[in-house]
């Protein structure tokens, strides 16, 4: 009985640290107004503990642009958490690494819409796909990777 109490408070403990650590981060998601997925991606984030706020606008590109979004990482949505830009379907684990880890790049893209990607997931379908780092210079390299299930 005793270790069935230890591990049920240890469950407690870990469970509140994990949401106490990834609650609050607040992120600010630019989408068109009549884009599905891009609202299944900021729910999938608000089920992850973000704070999301979804602003609708007409034109996307302009926050690509205020935000340096080169063209090869464009995806179908554009974010902002802390210093970073968040382009496109990126999984809550490498936002929250990159937030930890605080690397100096301008953010992080999935281009395009792979299915199975967080907000884009069709039943047990999906395809493989790269989590990009966006630099400084503008120019990308693969941050995370992602093989077909």
């Amino acid at each position: 009985m005793k270790i069935q109490t230890f591990a049920g408070v240890l469950l407690l403990f870990c469970s509140i640290a994990w949401t106490a650590e990834n609650a609050g981060h607040e992120i600010i998601v630019y989408k068109d107004p009549n884009c599905g997925c891009c609202s299944d991606w900021a729910t999938y984030l608000r089920d992850n503990n973000f704070t999301v706020t979804e602003v609708n606008v007409d034109d996307i590109s302009l926050y690509k642009s205020k935000y340096n979004v080169p063209a090869n990482a464009s995806s179908c949505h554009t974010a902002v958490i802390q210093a970073y830009v968040i382009e496109g379907h990126v999984p809550v684990e490498d936002i929250l690494r990159l937030l930890q880890e605080k690397t100096d790049i301008t953010g992080l893209s999935v281009p395009g819409m792979p299915l199975g990607s967080p907000g884009m997931e069709m039943g047990d379908r999906s395809q493989a796909y790269d989590v990009l780092a966006i630099n400084k210079d503008g120019s990308t390299s693969i941050y995370n990777s992602y093989e077909e299930k």
